[in-house]
């Protein structure tokens, strides 16, 4: 696991970020293909566009100028070929152009024209945008056409020069529309994949995470069991031996061995199942309104005797003055009994526990205090982890599964309280529990 690891996530994360580096080869390369269709079908209706406004062959009499092949005479003209301009009103033009579009599937796109003779020295017809879009060349397509009767008419002599000019304006917001649904699909999806590939690292993560927790829990409990076991093997063994037998001390001592060694054995079982019914959330508390005070008296008394072995002393403070809350007997006094438990387990030499009860507002608050060995920063983020384990240095007597503070945070949360720590590492640390008072 440790090595199959690390190969998944580089792999994984090559992949992903070959196909998005892919993706954006793929619109690129759609974007340019839809900017030439753009400028080829705006060039084709142009010209289409161009050949409408030269199909009329109107024109119009010019009288002659004398000469000396071509005398004056009132019935003799001139003809030329009215321009653009004068044959066609702007709207005229402007309608022939759209139909233009239309047919060569620009329908609803924009355009600003212009008609001009000359280039731009003659008479000229202008839409009222047409010089703003066509000064800006980056971003707006423009085609100008030649505007004059097909070659060999009798008129392609006869008319004035005048150029067409069509210009497009924001030709990348027609392009983006155009691949828009393409560009969204493609970041939609590279999202899920992102997000799936960073749940998939997660996952792993956390597998790898309960497979370490797992086999120190197997670890924790093999020695749990390992040393009761083993002690009630060597009772058994002497209470076969004759001399035994024949002394009746000696046999009830071996006797209370295994016996002690059973209860042991019985608790710690007991505590896996609790556990057990606490993740499928089976537990079902008997709240009944309580004194707080009369509950956390009975786990005093039964620390007293385990803190005297150690040379220590237990002080309570119980300064609240309202302490009925909505409580289980049973697990009230078995959470409070785990906190003064931990804080003996994990003391130094003559430990000095201190419980003090107060009010704050419509809350009921202990707080549990210790001189013991201190927890750091990462293990106080993490101590009501189910199955984690402090590091204890060298105290080696600390023994059992890591579920005390899980079993503690979950019963302080089904009482609607909070819990939280504070600790200075070899200092010792501090409980502070809040319960809703009862109404």
């Amino acid at each position: 696991m440790k090595k199959i690891f690390p190969v998944i996530t580089v792999l994984t994360a090559l992949s992903l970020l070959g196909l998005i580096f892919f993706q954006f080869l793929w619109l690129k390369s759609a974007k340019e293909i839809k900017e030439q269709q753009l400028n080829e079908n705006i060039a084709k209706a142009s010209n289409e566009a161009a050949i409408k406004l030269m199909e009329d062959n109107s024109f119009l009499p010019r009288p002659r100028k004398n000469s000396l092949l071509f005398p004056s005479d009132k019935t003799q003209f001139d003809f030329v070929r009215p321009s653009v301009i004068q044959r066609f009103s702007k709207d005229d033009i402007k309608d022939i152009i759209k139909n233009s579009f239309d047919r060569n599937g620009l329908a609803g796109i924009s355009f600003e024209f212009a008609i001009t003779e000359n280039t731009w020295l003659g008479d000229q017809l202008v839409t009222d945008n047409f010089f703003k879009y066509y000064l800006d060349s980056t971003h707006n397509v423009r085609n100008v056409i030649f505007l004059q009767p097909p070659s060999g008419s009798n008129l392609e002599n006869l008319s004035k020069e005048e150029f067409l000019v069509i210009v497009v304006p924001h030709q990348n917001s027609i392009v983006f529309k155009e691949i828009g649904w393409f560009i969204l699909g493609a970041i939609i999806f590279t999202i899920i994949i992102t997000t799936a590939f960073f749940l998939t690292i997660r996952t792993l993560l956390r597998q790898k995470k309960l497979s370490e927790i797992k086999s120190d829990f197997i670890n924790n409990m093999t020695h749990e069991f390992k040393t009761p076991l083993a002690t009630i093997s060597l009772a058994v063994d002497a209470l076969k031996n004759e001399k035994v037998i024949a002394d009746k001390d000696k046999s009830n001592y071996f006797t209370g061995i295994i016996k002690e060694e059973n209860k042991r054995m019985n608790k710690q079982v007991e505590t896996i199942l609790q556990a057990a019914l606490l993740d499928k959330q089976e537990v079902q508390l008997n709240l009944k309104k309580l004194s707080a005070h009369a509950l956390i008296s009975t786990a005093l008394n039964n620390m007293t005797l385990p803190i005297e072995q150690k040379g220590g002393q237990l002080i309570s403070h119980l300064n609240a003055s309202k302490d009925m809350i909505m409580a289980d007997e049973v697990h009230f006094t078995n959470f409070v009994n785990n906190l003064l438990d931990n804080a003996v387990k994990y003391s130094k030499e003559n430990p000095e526990i201190k419980l003090t009860t107060s009010n704050a507002g419509s809350n009921f608050k202990i707080k549990i205090d210790d001189n013991g060995i201190g927890m750091n920063k990462e293990t106080l983020n993490r101590i009501f982890e189910k199955f984690y384990r402090a590091h204890t240095g060298n105290v080696h007597n600390v023994k059992g599964f890591g579920l005390g503070l899980s079993y503690v945070k979950t019963m302080v949360d089904a009482h609607h309280g909070t819990i939280k720590a504070e600790s200075t590492l070899g200092k010792g640390s501090s409980f502070i529990i809040t319960i809703p008072l009862a109404k």
